[in-house]
């Protein structure tokens, strides 16, 4: 996905870029980076309160983010880090229906299986860290969650497939 060439579709490019920034700042939601500001960015860190439980995070500034905030600093309003909100729409949902719609498209080219959506980015995050071994409370505290119990019910899912990989593995050792 990082790789695809979209430099005559910059509506799609702009979306897979921020698809991969929600991935890059650990799941981050689509409203708080839509709402994210200059402001926001201190000392190499984007500190911000997450718009759901208002927790504030504290996210490391990473080559691969500040890539991204820079190819597309002209093309911001008023103090907005990124170029979500334009000056006719100031309106998150319409902004968010129009980024999943375009994360869509990017996954039909792509030939996904499933649709990429604004989600999928915070779900990708989990899924790795939970695979690279790295805590439920680590990866609580990163997403920003109120407590371990939503991780758990979030990464619930996770368990399946991982239950039917196992169960491939097993069934080829016959």
């Amino acid at each position: 996905m990082r790789n695809l060439d979209l430099s005559a579709h910059s509506e799609l490019a702009l979306a897979r870029d921020l698809f991969l920034f929600s991935f890059y700042m650990r799941g981050m939601s689509f409203v708080d980076m839509a709402n994210l500001r200059k402001g926001n960015v201190k000392n190499g860190y984007i500190v911000y309160a997450r718009s759901k439980t208002k927790q504030t995070l504290t996210v490391k500034i990473e080559d691969c983010m500040q890539k991204i905030i820079t190819s597309y600093e002209q093309q911001t309003i008023d103090d907005y880090l990124l170029p979500i909100y334009t000056a006719q729409n100031r309106e998150n949902t319409s902004q968010l229906r129009n980024h999943n719609k375009r994360l869509k498209r990017i996954s039909e080219m792509l030939k996904l299986e499933k649709p990429l959506s604004s989600y999928v980015s915070r779900h990708t995050w989990a899924t790795l860290a939970l695979r690279k071994g790295v805590p439920e409370e680590v990866i609580s505290e990163s997403m920003g969650h109120e407590n371990e119990t939503t991780t758990r019910i979030y990464l619930a899912s996770l368990g399946q497939s991982v239950v039917d990989k196992a169960n491939a593995e097993i069934i080829k050792l016959k």
